[in-house]
C-alpha cells in the first residue's frame, strides 16, 4: 500500500491530509485544534473525533457514513448523494461527483476551531431545487439543539459537541424537503438520558406525535410533561430509531416561481396546510451557500467556538450592556407593565438593574407607514404614557427620561400582519400583498355584482390562512379592492360563493374580464388579523421598525405573531432576511442593536434575537410549587429547547410583585434563572407593588442576583445546585466584587455558607 501524508498549515494548525490509493482508494483527513474528520473515496465522512482527549472518542456511527452534500430534486422528491470525491490539497477543494451527472466543487477551509465549507458551482443542476449539507450522522444521543443544528453530549465524561451553523442567509437550518423552509411544529420521542427516563414500551425513539389542544390555543400546544417528549422547533437536528443525533443545513434556488403546500403546525385539523405560490427573488441561490462545521469540547462550546464563528465570519452579533446576547452573563429580565400607570416604573427597573421596560399595557403596536415612524403624531402631540397626577408623557419623551438610566424601553407588534386601517392593507390594499393563488376573471363585473366568475377553481376552496383557516379572512384582491367570499363551484362556469364587496372599507369597482384575482394570504384573527407583505415590502416593514425607534426611542420590540413571517413560504430565510433589514437600518440610523423577543425562535432569529420571553404564569415556570410549567408542560417544553440550543430560557411574564410577596419567593427565581441561564419579563403593576411590604427588600434581593450575574460570579457546579429545587438560597453582596452565597433550610430559616462568589476575569 501507498501511503503519502501532506501536511498543511492553516491559521496557525496542522491541517493533516491523507491520501490512500491503493486500488484507486483515497481518504482526505481533516483537523481544526478540536475535531478531526475523514471524507472516504465517495464524498462520505467516514470519522469524526475529539481530538482533545486521548484516545480519541469516535462519534461518526459505523453503519451510517454522513454524505458532505447531498442534492435535492424537489419535483421527484428525490435526493442525490455523492458517488466520487477528490480533495485538493493546493486549492483546498472537495469535487463531488453525483448519480445525476452533477459535478459539485466545495471550498473546504480548515479554520482553529471549525471547517469553513462552501459551495462554488454545480453542474447540471437543471432539475435540482435545493442542495443539503449533510445529514451529519452522530452517534450521540443527549441533546438535540434543532434550531440551530447541534448534536451535544453534556455528561462529565464525554462533553462534547458537534453542530453548523449558517454562514450566508439563504443557508437554512434543517433538511432541504421541508416545504416552505420552516419545519413543521410537533413532538417527537427522545429521552436525553435512557437510564434515568427509560421509554415506556409503546413508544420508540423518533416517533412523532402532534401537539395537543385544538390547535388554536398556544397555550394548549403543551400537552405532555415527561421528558422524553421532546417539542420540537426546527429541524436542524434530528434522531434515528436509535435516539443517535443528526444535524442538517440547507440552501435552496429561490429565483423561479413554485408551489409549496404549507402548514408550520401540519398534523392538526385546524391547521391543515394550504396550497401557496412562492415568490421567485432573482439572484438568491444554492450557489454561494456555506457553513461552519465544528466539533468541541460541550462545556466551552458557546463560548469558544461558536462566538469565534460569528465574530470571525461577520455574522449578526448584537450586544446589550457590551457584551453578546448570548453570553450568559449578558442575561438579565425586564419589566413588564401593567395598569397602565408610569410614576416609578423607571426607577423600579435602576433599582432592580434591569435594562428595558416593555410597554406591555399599551396594546399591539402594528406597522402603518402610513405614519412615517410617528406613533405618537408629527409633534409627539399624543402622550398614551399616563401618570399618577393626570400628567402622561410620548414615548419619546419617556425613553428620554429611560435612557438617563440606561434603561431602553419597547412595544408589541404583531410583526409584519398588515391590519385593516393601515397604509399597505385596506382602504386602499398595496400592490405588493402577497397571495396563495393567482387566477384570471372570467367575466367583466360591475361594482355591484357579486357573481364573480373564474377561470380555474383550483385551491379556492381553500380556507384562508394555513393557521386556524380563518373564515373572515378568506380574502380576494382585484385591482384596489378587496373582496370576502367562501368556497367555489364545483362546476362550469366556476364562481365565488358567498361575496362580499368592497371588504374591510376598500371601493367596489368595475373590473375587466381577464383581470388578475389575486387569493391573498392571510394571518390568523383574535386582533392578529392581516394581510401578508410580499419580501419587497415586508423590507419596507422591518425599516420602518428601525426608523419607529429612531424617531421615538424605542430600543425593545416583542415581536408577537413572528411566525408570519413565516407565511410567504420562504421560512427561515424569510426571517433572517427580515431581522437583518431592521439591524441594517438601525445602523444607518446611530441606533445601537434592537433588543427584541418574540412568540417564536427559529434558525433565522437566533443570532439577532436576544431572549425568548413567550406565555408566563404557571404555564412557564411556578414558583410556588417551583415546577416547570405546572398548568401545562409550556415551561419544560421551552426550557429543553433553549438550553439545548445554545439560548437563554424564557420564564415568561411571570412573578408580579404583589401585598403577598416575600423576599424568599424571588430569592428562589432568580437561583433557577442563574442555574438555567433563563431571563423573565417581570409584571410590575404600580398599585401593587407598592402595596407590598417587603418592595425593598425584594429589590435589593433582585439586584444583588443580577449584579452576580452580571459578574459572571458563578462557577458551573453553584449552578447545577441552583436548579435544584428542593435547595433554598440567599445571596449577600460583600462588595461590587464579591458575594457570599448561602444555602437555607427548607423553611427558609437559617443559613450556611455555600460558596464564596468573585468576579470572572473580564467581567
Amino acid at each position: 500500500m501507498n501511503f503519502l501524508k501532506t501536511s498543511l498549515r492553516c491559521v496557525g494548525l496542522t491541517v493533516g491530509l491523507t491520501i490512500l490509493s491503493t486500488m484507486g482508494y483515497s481518504q482526505t483527513t481533516l483537523k481544526t485544534n478540536y475535531f478531526k474528520i475523514v471524507i472516504d473515496q465517495k464524498g462520505y465522512i467516514t470519522s469524526m473525533q475529539n481530538i482533545t482527549k486521548k484516545p480519541s472518542r469516535e462519534f461518526s456511527p459505523v453503519d451510517k457514513p454522513s454524505p458532505l452534500m447531498v442534492l435535492y430534486n424537489a419535483k421527484k422528491r428525490l435526493y442525490n448523494y455523492p458517488e466520487q470525491a477528490s480533495y485538493s490539497a493546493n486549492d483546498k477543494i472537495m469535487t463531488l461527483r453525483y448519480s445525476n451527472g452533477s459535478t459539485a466543487r466545495v471550498s473546504i477551509l480548515p479554520q482553529a476551531k471549525y471547517f469553513k465549507m462552501k459551495l462554488l458551482s454545480l453542474t447540471n443542476s437543471q432539475e435540482i431545487e435545493a442542495i443539503q449539507w449533510g445529514s451529519y450522522h452522530t452517534n450521540i444521543t443527549n441533546l438535540l439543539g434543532e434550531i440551530i443544528g447541534v448534536s451535544r453530549d453534556t455528561s462529565e465524561s464525554v462533553n462534547y459537541a458537534i453542530g453548523m451553523l449558517a454562514l450566508n442567509d439563504n443557508t437554512l437550518g434543517g433538511t432541504a424537503d421541508i416545504q416552505g423552509d420552516a419545519a413543521p411544529f410537533q413532538y417527537i420521542i427522545h429521552s436525553p438520558d435512557p437510564s434515568r427516563f427509560p421509554l415506556p414500551n409503546d413508544l420508540h425513539e423518533g416517533q412523532v406525535f402532534t401537539l395537543g389542544g385544538n390547535g388554536i390555543s398556544d397555550v394548549a400546544f403543551y400537552a405532555h410533561k415527561e421528558p422524553y417528549y421532546r417539542i420540537m422547533y426546527g429541524n436542524a437536528a434530528e434522531v434515528d430509531k436509535n435516539g443517535r443525533i443528526s444535524i442538517s443545513y440547507q440552501s435552496r434556488d429561490r429565483r423561479s416561481p413554485r408551489e409549496v403546500y404549507y402548514s408550520l403546525i401540519p398534523n392538526m385539523p385546524s391547521n391543515r396546510p394550504n396550497h401557496l405560490q412562492v415568490q421567485p427573488i432573482p439572484g438568491v441561490d444554492f450557489i454561494g451557500s456555506s457553513i461552519a462545521f465544528w466539533g468541541s469540547p460541550d462545556s466551552t462550546a458557546l463560548m469558544d467556538v461558536v462566538q469565534d464563528i460569528v465574530r470571525k465570519e461577520g455574522l449578526p452579533y448584537p450586544m446589550v450592556n457590551g457584551k453578546w446576547v448570548k453570553d450568559p452573563a449578558a442575561y438579565v429580565p425586564d419589566v413588564l407593565t401593567e395598569g397602565g400607570r408610569y410614576d416609578n416604573m423607571i426607577s423600579y427597573a435602576d433599582r432592580l438593574g434591569f435594562k428595558a421596560i416593555s410597554l406591555y399595557d399599551q396594546g399591539f403596536l402594528r406597522p402603518d407607514r402610513g405614519n412615517d415612524g410617528y406613533i405618537d403624531g408629527k409633534n409627539f402631540e399624543h402622550k398614551p404614557l399616563k401618570f399618577s397626577d393626570g400628567s402622561a408623557l410620548s414615548h419619546k419623551e419617556f425613553a428620554q427620561l429611560a435612557a438617563k438610566h440606561n434603561i431602553v424601553i419597547g412595544r408589541t407588534p404583531i410583526t409584519n400582519a398588515l391590519a385593516p386601517g393601515t397604509k399597505d392593507a385596506s382602504p386602499v390594499p398595496s400592490d405588493s400583498i402577497w397571495y396563495q393563488q393567482k387566477r384570471l376573471l372570467a367575466k367583466a363585473i360591475n361594482a355591484t355584482d357579486t357573481l364573480i366568475y373564474v377561470d380555474d377553481p383550483t385551491h379556492l376552496e381553500e380556507i384562508g390562512s394555513w393557521e386556524g383557516h380563518v373564515k373572515s379572512l378568506n380574502i380576494i384582491k382585484i385591482g384596489k379592492e378587496l373582496i370576502h367570499y367562501l368556497g367555489v363551484s364545483e362546476s362550469k362556469p366556476y364562481r365565488l360563493l358567498n361575496v362580499t364587496r368592497g371588504y374591510w372599507g376598500s371601493k367596489a369597482t368595475f373590473h375587466q374580464q381577464l383581470d388578475t384575482l389575486y387569493k391573498l394570504q392571510v394571518t390568523i384573527d383574535y386582533g392578529y388579523d392581516g394581510l401578508i407583505p410580499n419580501i419587497q415590502l415586508q423590507d419596507k416593514i422591518a425599516e420602518y421598525y428601525a426608523d419607529v425607534c429612531a424617531i421615538n426611542g424605542l430600543r425593545y420590540y416583542d415581536f408577537d405573531g413572528q411566525e408570519f413571517l413565516f407565511n410567504n413560504g420562504h421560512g427561515y430565510y424569510s426571517a433572517k432576511r427580515f431581522f437583518r433589514k431592521m439591524f441594517e437600518r438601525a445602523k444607518q440610523r446611530g441606533l445601537a442593536d434592537i433588543r427584541f423577543t418574540g412568540a417564536t425562535l427559529s434558525e433565522g432569529s437566533w443570532h439577532y434575537q436576544s431572549i425568548w420571553n413567550v406565555g408566563g404564569g404557571k404555564n412557564l415556570y411556578d414558583a410556588q410549587t417551583r415546577e416547570w410549567g405546572s398548568a401545562t408542560s409550556q415551561g419544560k417544553d421551552l426550557r429543553d429547547v433553549c438550553y439545548a440550543n445554545f439560548f437563554p430560557v424564557g420564564m415568561g411574564g411571570n412573578f408580579p410583585i404583589t401585598e403577598k410577596s416575600t423576599v424568599e419567593e424571588y430569592e428562589h427565581i432568580q437561583a433557577m434563572s442563574v442555574g438555567t441561564g433563563s431571563t423573565y419579563s417581570l409584571k410590575l403593576n404600580q398599585q401593587q407593588v407598592e402595596s407590598c411590604p417587603q418592595k425593598d427588600a425584594i429589590f435589593n434581593a433582585l439586584r444583588t442576583w443580577e449584579n452576580a450575574r452580571a459578574a459572571n460570579a458563578f462557577p458551573s457546579w453553584v449552578k447545577k445546585n441552583l436548579v435544584d429545587p428542593s435547595q433554598s438560597f440567599r445571596l449577600e453582596e460583600l462588595d461590587r466584587d464579591h458575594w457570599n452565597l448561602y444555602r437555607l433550610n427548607k423553611d427558609g430559616s437559617g443559613k450556611k455558607l455555600f460558596s464564596k462568589l468573585t468576579r470572572a476575569k473580564g467581567y
